[in-house]
C-alpha cells in the first residue's frame, strides 16, 4: 500500500487549476449545481454534493460562490447540464479520457474533437481507451496532512485499497462504490482532504519524451481552457526532467 506518486501524470487539471482560478470556480460551480440537482440541495444528504462542496473549498472558493451555485438548483433556473465522456489518443499513443458537463452536446463534441485533431491526436469511438483504466475512488491530501505513515495508517482503518506519497502530497485510492464511506471516515482522523472524487486509474502507463510531450501539454491545455471540459485523465508519464524544461 504504498509507491511513488503518479498522479500528476495522471489527471492534468490540478495544476491548471491554480493557474486558472476563474475558470476553475466557474466549473468547480457547475459541478455543484449538477450535484445538487442530482439529490438533495444539502452536502450532509448528497454525498456527491458534499464531495463537490469539498473540493471547491479546497481551491480556496469562496461560500458565497458555493452557496449561490446550490441555489441556483433549488430555484430551478440552472441550466440543464448533460454529464458526457469522450475518449481518445494523444501524442505518444496515450490514452485520454475526457469528462464534461455540457448544455449543447454537439458544440461540445465539436470542440473537443477539433481540440484532439489540431494537436496530434484524435478522438475514439466509446470504450477505445476506457478499458484500459479502472474506476476507483481517490482522495487527496497535502504533504502537510502528515507522514506516509500517518496517513497509510489511517487510511487503511477508513478501508482504501492503495496509497501513495511523496513530497507533494498523498494519493488514497478506493473501491468506487467505497469512496463516500472512506472519505468520511478519513475526514474524521485527517481533517477535510484537498479533493474526493471518481477517478480513473490506468491499468499501463506510457513514457512521453520531450517531443510528444510539448504536443500532449498544449493538448491538455486547449482541453483544459474549454469551458464544458471538467477533468482530463491520461496514462501518460512524463519524466520529472522532461515536464521541468517544458514548464
Amino acid at each position: 500500500m504504498a509507491g511513488h506518486s503518479k498522479f500528476k501524470n495522471i489527471m492534468y487539471r490540478k495544476g491548471a487549476q491554480d493557474k486558472k482560478r476563474s475558470a476553475a470556480f466557474s466549473k468547480l460551480s457547475r459541478e455543484i449545481t449538477v450535484a445538487a440537482k442530482s439529490g438533495a440541495p444539502d452536502p450532509d444528504m448528497n454525498p456527491r454534493l458534499r464531495l463537490a462542496v469539498n473540493a471547491a473549498k479546497a481551491q480556496s472558493m469562496p461560500k458565497d460562490n458555493i452557496q449561490r451555485a446550490i441555489d441556483k438548483a433549488v430555484g430551478g433556473d440552472a441550466e440543464n447540464y448533460e454529464e458526457i465522456r469522450y475518449e481518445g489518443f494523444g501524442p505518444g499513443g496515450v490514452s485520454l479520457i475526457v469528462e464534461a458537463l455540457t448544455d449543447n452536446r454537439n458544440r461540445t463534441a465539436s470542440s473537443v474533437r477539433t481540440i484532439f485533431s489540431k494537436n496530434g491526436g484524435n478522438l475514439g469511438e466509446s470504450g477505445s481507451v476506457s478499458h484500459g483504466f479502472e474506476r476507483r475512488g481517490l482522495i487527496t491530501y497535502a504533504a502537510g496532512a502528515g507522514d506516509a505513515d500517518t496517513i497509510l495508517e489511517a487510511a487503511m482503518d477508513a478501508g482504501a485499497e492503495d496509497l501513495q506519497s511523496d513530497d507533494e502530497g498523498h494519493e488514497i485510492w478506493t473501491a468506487a462504490e467505497d469512496l463516500h464511506s472512506v472519505a468520511v471516515a478519513l475526514e474524521q482522523s485527517l481533517g477535510e482532504p484537498e479533493s474526493a472524487r471518481l477517478a480513473f486509474r490506468p491499468s499501463v502507463e506510457v513514457t512521453v519524451e520531450e517531443g510528444d510531450a510539448e504536443k500532449l501539454f498544449r493538448l491538455l491545455d486547449q482541453l483544459d481552457d474549454d469551458d464544458d471540459v471538467q477533468t482530463v485523465w491520461g496514462n501518460y508519464d512524463v519524466p520529472d526532467e522532461v515536464a521541468e524544461k517544458l514548464a
